[in-house]
């Protein structure tokens, strides 16, 4: 079984833990996220494009950046 890892997801065999893949609609993460999730974006918007225009290398950082 595997083990439980950061934010709800799982680790892989080699104990990583798995990232938002780029092609995630914001519609998607704004179930998990909440709302106000990626204001301004509209809900069929890819991940990748939001991070690109926002200037964020990851979900992660980009989540620690709105807070």
């Amino acid at each position: 079984m595997k083990q439980p890892g950061l934010d709800g997801r799982h680790r892989d065999q080699n104990g990583q833990i798995r990232q938002k893949n780029g092609n995630t609609r914001v519609g998607t993460l704004r179930e998990q996220y909440g709302d106000d999730f990626a204001t301004g974006y509209r809900s069929d918007t890819h991940l990748s494009t939001v991070l690109r225009r926002e200037e964020a290398p990851s979900l992660s950082q980009l989540l620690r950046r709105d807070r």
